[in-house]
């Protein structure tokens, strides 16, 4: 694979072997710190929120705890009324989350050394952030379980603990975005993407699937933009890639 530098991408077996597991484990806990630091505000504030909606402690954490999907959790609470909307929820919570289907996808096919059963608990932690790092991972080394598990468990951890802080003591901060806490993981999310940028196709894709994704926020409304922004990039890589196969 050609980048955009026109330097060309490591084949399979030019890759790094895993090194000792425990030196995985520690590379993946590095990468996780991050992410970390920015997605535990967040979780914080899931936990708030959905107090506030009047569910019970026990059923927020077990949200984060089995649901796991930040984005899709902020849309049902949101959702959350009496009666429960179930099909408005649930095609809402797919629109959300529909992304994660193209994550497996891509990421699938690089987890060499993991198995059926592995690959499932792994896809469970397959998160945006996660999917980042792992694509650049695979560029240049073979993706051992250990470098996964270390990030993916942290991460995990992180995320359930702090949406029970948010449960227990979020009230305390009234106003989260006077500290600026809404803006911390849209601004790790751009570095995530801009860490693509010497990838072929990468410009127009972009500049398409915000595009069209900013244009569906404002007409129809979230939270189908996500998923319309991220068709229009899919469409515009793939015709791209199949003109420059016929060149």
């Amino acid at each position: 694979m050609q980048t955009g530098s026109g330097s060309t991408a490591p084949a399979a077996s030019d890759k790094l072997e895993p090194g000792p597991a425990g030196r995985e484990f520690m590379a993946g806990l590095r990468e996780c710190l991050p992410v970390i630091a920015t997605a535990a505000p967040f979780g914080a504030v899931f936990g708030v929120v959905a107090s506030e909606k009047g569910l019970q402690p026990a059923e927020i954490i077990a949200m984060s705890a089995f649901v796991y999907a930040g984005a899709s959790q902020y849309v049902a609470i949101e959702l959350w009324a009496t009666p429960l909307p179930y099909l408005t929820m649930v095609l809402s919570v797919f629109a959300v989350n529909f992304r994660h289907i193209l994550y497996s996808a891509s990421i699938g096919r690089k987890l060499h050394r993991f198995g059926p059963l592995q690959k499932s608990v792994a896809f469970f932690g397959l998160v945006d952030p996660q999917w980042a790092v792992m694509e650049k991972r695979a560029e240049t080394h073979e993706v051992s379980i250990s470098f996964y598990a270390g990030m993916a468990v942290p991460l995990y951890c992180a995320w359930v603990l702090s949406t029970a802080f948010g449960v227990a003591f979020g009230r305390l901060i009234e106003q989260p975005e006077a500290f600026g806490l809404d803006f911390l993981l849209p601004v790790y999310f751009l570095a995530l993407l801009m860490g693509f940028r010497s990838r072929p196709r990468w410009l127009p894709v972009v500049l398409t699937s915000a595009s069209v994704g900013t244009l569906f926020h404002l007409v129809i409304g979230p939270p189908w933009h996500v998923a319309t922004g991220a068709f229009a990039g899919i469409v515009l890589a793939a015709c791209m890639a199949g003109k420059r196969a016929d060149t």
